[in-house]
Formats: structure tokens, C-alpha cells, sequence
């Protein structure tokens, strides 16, 4: 309430501050026209979970909400700067369907989103920034202010390392100047090692609580709502048994590669994050041998198992270097653990366990 007599005005907007968009459209947007419903609002959204179509069934906590005026805006407009893989290019996209979710509108209305590829040796230029002004239909010193908002996102793009600078909406007030009304920042985490000032403002109470632990120990792990957990050392092998496993009728629970380096510490906490996945029915193990030899990697599985103590199936498909000697170790250790020769069958049986 404090923070509205600050402001002054007779109306404002109390926004729940969660790493996550879609928060209008799940109740953590609210508009008030008092200072006594600011204080009501703010005081609902605390302590409660906030969950949108990006936070998954679980939601994100509400721990600090954004106080602001509110402005009479005229149009709302969506801005993005973000990196294209395939181009391998920067690239800003825009739309005068601001405020609305960007994937919907790609569907329905592809014709509504504008882009402006930057090639690396020239950087941003200005042309760029005034064919998508033209693009939105902008006009006057609508124009100019564009070129400066997108010639800094651009360069704090570049600063800082991101991987995503998105404004939804950025806003055309009643004065007739943009306004950027709410914005998201991602960075790339391999580079947060140079952005000490970035890495600091890191919230793990934003982030799924085995997400955070995994990377503690140099797991990279992500939480999916399936009921077969993955365990594989690479990231394209993740993916490709990922695929399978659904090419072959199951769901994944998770995404977790355990790297080339693997050891036996690592395998231990990956089956821990794994079965504290109460939806887990089996764990499907894929493991390709280059670094670290099969047999190394089977005792270290046995040790695992042993450690963590494992009720349910385990599915284990070794490959590489004395994958033989590995898949030999497995099947003499009496264990509840079933070995495949290669990825398919690996993955049937593994959905097979799951269903069974």
C-alpha cells in the first residue's frame, strides 16, 4: 500500500512476479482502483502457487508481486530478440498482436509476425528497425523510438549473453510513445560464469526443485509428466530415446543426461531424481560407452541400485567400449534388471514395464 501512495494515481495494476508468462490469464494480473484493494490483492497472490501453461501442473510460488500505474494505452505490440538455430542468426521478431500468447498467433495468424534477421559482421541496422516499424503500422516518432528500444535490446543481447529478450506488450500510450509494460530476459547458462552481477539474481525458488539439485551436480535435468525415466549421457541421445520411447507408445518422465563423464556419484543422484518422481513406473538406462568404459558404467549402476534402493524395473541398453563385459556384469548381479541389446529394444521393454 505504501508503494501505491508512492506512485499516486487513482488506479494500478498488482502484477505476481513468477518466471513464467500467461500470469493474466491464471488470476496473477489483477487492476484495482483503490488503495485498500491494492493491499487485498497483493495479500491474495502471497504465499499462494501461480500456475500457467509455462509453470506446469505444480505452478511457481508468489513470493514478491510488481506495484505499478496503471496506463491508458491505445495498442499493444509484441517485441522479441532471440537466437535462430537454424539460421544461426539473431533474430527479432514482431507482431501488432501484443499481449496475446506469440505461439497462437504463429499458428493461426503466421501472416501477423514480422521478423528482422542480423547478420553478425553488420550488426543491427537501421533500416531493419524502421521496415518493422512500417511493418506495425507505426507512425511518426513512433519510429525513432522503436530504432533506439531495439538497438539496445541488441546490445544487451550481445552484453550479456541472453538467449531471449521478449516485450509483451509494448504499449502505445495515450501520448502516443512506446511503452514497454512487461519484459522477460533469458540468458545462456554456459555464459553466466562471465556474468557473476546475472548469476546472482538467480531464484531457485522459481525453478522445479529437482532441476536445481540436478544441477548441482552436473546433471542437466527436466522434469516431464510421463512415467519412464531416462537416464542417458548425451543430449542427442537423450532426445533420440526420448523420441522412441514415445514412437513406441510411452511417455518420458524426464529429460536427464548425465554427460560423458559419468561416475558413480552421478548415476547414485540421477536415480534419486528420478524415483522422487512419484509418477516413475521404470527406469530406462542408455548408456553409450566412448569416455567411460561399459563395465565401469554397469558397476557403478549396481552400486547405485544398491545405494538407492530400486523397486521398480530397470531397463539398461549398453553400448561402446566393453559394452559385452558391461551387460555381462548386469545380468550375473541378480537384481531386478533387464538388458537389451540395442535402443528399440530397449525402449519397448521399457514401456512394456511401465504398462505392465
Amino acid at each position: 500500500m505504501k508503494v501505491a501512495h508512492s506512485l499516486g494515481g487513482t488506479a494500478w495494476i498488482v502484477k505476481a512476479q513468477v518466471h513464467a508468462g500467461g500470469r493474466g490469464k491464471a488470476g496473477g494480473v489483477k487492476i484495482v482502483n483503490s488503495i485498500e484493494d491494492v493491499g487485498s490483492a497483493s495479500a491474495s497472490m502471497f504465499g499462494k502457487r501461480l500456475t500457467t501453461k509455462q509453470t506446469g501442473p505444480g505452478g511457481l510460488p508468489i513470493d514478491i508481486v510488481l506495484i505499478e500505474q496503471v496506463n491508458a494505452i491505445t495498442r499493444e505490440i509484441y517485441l522479441s530478440v532471440l537466437v535462430d538455430r537454424v539460421a544461426e542468426r539473431i533474430l527479432f521478431m514482431a507482431s501488432a498482436s501484443g499481449g496475446m500468447d506469440i505461439e497462437e498467433v504463429a499458428i493461426s495468424s503466421p501472416e501477423e509476425i514480422f521478423m528482422a534477421v542480423v547478420d553478425p559482421a553488420a550488426g543491427l541496422q537501421a533500416y531493419q528497425s524502421r521496415k518493422l516499424a512500417f511493418s506495425l503500422e507505426l507512425e511518426g516518432k513512433q519510429i525513432g523510438q522503436l530504432d533506439r528500444i531495439m538497438d539496445g535490446l541488441y546490445r544487451l543481447f550481445l552484453d550479456k549473453d541472453a538467449s531471449q529478450i521478449e516485450i509483451n506488450p509494448l504499449a502505445v500510450n495515450s501520448g502516443g510513445d512506446l511503452l514497454a509494460l512487461d519484459a522477460k530476459i533469458s540468458f545462456d547458462d554456459n555464459a553466466l560464469y562471465s556474468h557473476f552481477d546475472i548469476s546472482q539474481m538467480r531464484d531457485p525458488s522459481q525453478e522445479d526443485d529437482k532441476e536445481a539439485v540436478a544441477r548441482q551436480f552436473g546433471l542437466n535435468y527436466i522434469t516431464l509428466d510421463g512415467s519412464i525415466g531416462c537416464m542417458v549421457n548425451g543430449a542427442g541421445l537423450a532426445m533420440a530415446t526420448m523420441d522412441l520411447v514415445q514412437l513406441k507408445g510411452g511417455q518420458p518422465a524426464n529429460f536427464l543426461d548425465v554427460g560423458g563423464g559419468t561416475d558413480k556419484q552421478k548415476v547414485a543422484e540421477a536415480f534419486k531424481l528420478i524415483l522422487s518422481d512419484v509418477n516413475v513406473k521404470t527406469v530406462l538406462i542408455n548408456i553409450f560407452g566412448g569416455i567411460v568404459r561399459c563395465d565401469v558404467i554397469a558397476k557403478g549402476i549396481l552400486s547405485a541400485i544398491k545405494e538407492v534402493g530400486v523397486h521398480i524395473p530397470v531397463i539398461v541398453r549398453l553400448e561402446g567400449t566393453n559394452a559385452r563385459e558391461g551387460l555381462s556384469i548386469l545380468e550375473k548381479a541378480g537384481l531386478d534388471i533387464v538388458t537389451a541389446e540395442d535402443l528399440e529394444e530397449a525402449a519397448v521393454k521399457a514401456v512394456a514395464a511401465a504398462a505392465g
